[in-house]
């Protein structure tokens, strides 16, 4: 018995090595221009949308009225387990967001009011990284002349231009994105968003200053290595990096439904402008 109890971890340790070996020896299929193809749709399977960083699970901030307005509190009672937040590794590298003193408060300020501030509650369009890694799928698709991300959260877009157009005209909601090619690594830097996004549910943010280099690696047939870089000297005192796989959809549901989710958020916005107000 001890022999079978010895022999299994060698095994194990034996094909996670295999593994390894093989995944560093990859190499993916031509697509078009002679690059890695990407095309398809891909999904994070992670917890980063909750908090990008290590946490475990807990029950969902919320607000209660208090004698003096609104104040912080466990709303247990209305959100249950449905609004609870999952336990979650987390995925920035080194676990930490070197926040400048002034932004750790007002990202203790929005975590403590996420439910009233995080755009993606309002259906606002997610900004450039958070898109990723929230959890809905997104398609790649792309040819030798064009390369285009299409999300199905709120039907937002990426249009990635090839060629270098000069600085973002105006900012927006999911900025402007240059793509180039280091060897099979598709190099995204996406300029030029407003500051209206959060990173995820835990109230982390940013300026319009942001800066973000995504990195797109095929590792497999099926798994990306996704990293993005993201710099804004106006609220981190450095830049600092996530890191996280994204897996290939092969299943009957493996294209984008519609969540134009616009018209579920109308009554949490505008239902105090109703004449009667509903029950």
């Amino acid at each position: 018995m001890a022999r079978i109890f010895f022999v299994l971890p060698v095994a194990a340790a034996i094909f996670a090595g295999a593994v390894a070996n093989a995944e560093a020896s990859y190499v993916a299929p031509r697509g078009p221009g002679g690059k890695p193809d990407l095309n398809g749709t891909w999904q994070a399977m992670n917890r980063a949308n909750d908090n990008l960083q290590h946490h475990p699970a807990q029950a969902a901030l919320a607000l209660r009225k208090g004698p003096h307005g609104p104040v912080p509190a466990k709303e247990v009672v209305a959100l249950g387990a449905v609004g609870a937040v999952p336990a979650g590794f987390g995925v920035v590298v080194g676990d930490e967001i070197p926040y400048q003193k002034w932004a750790l408060e007002k990202k203790k300020e929005n975590q403590a009011n996420w439910l009233t501030r995080d755009p993606e509650i309002k259906c606002y369009l997610p900004g450039v990284p958070r898109a990723t890694y929230m959890p809905f799928p997104f398609q790649i698709l792309h040819n030798e002349d064009a390369l285009f991300f299409a999300y199905e959260y709120a039907g937002a877009v990426r249009d990635i231009h090839l060629t270098d157009p000069g600085p973002a005209p105006i900012d927006s909601w999911m900025g402007q994105s240059v793509g180039t090619w280091e060897g099979d690594t598709l190099v995204v830097e996406t300029t030029g968003q407003n500051d209206q996004t959060w990173l995820d549910r835990a109230g982390n943010f940013h300026s319009e200053a942001m800066r973000v280099v995504e990195r797109f690696t095929p590792r497999s047939p099926h798994v990306l290595d996704y990293e993005a870089t993201i710099e804004d000297e106006k609220v981190f005192t450095r830049p600092w990096k996530i890191r996280m796989p994204l897996y290939k959809l092969v299943d009957d549901d493996a294209h984008l439904q519609r969540f134009n989710c616009v018209e579920f958020v109308e009554e949490l916005m505008y239902g105090h402008l109703r004449k009667r107000p509903l029950d």
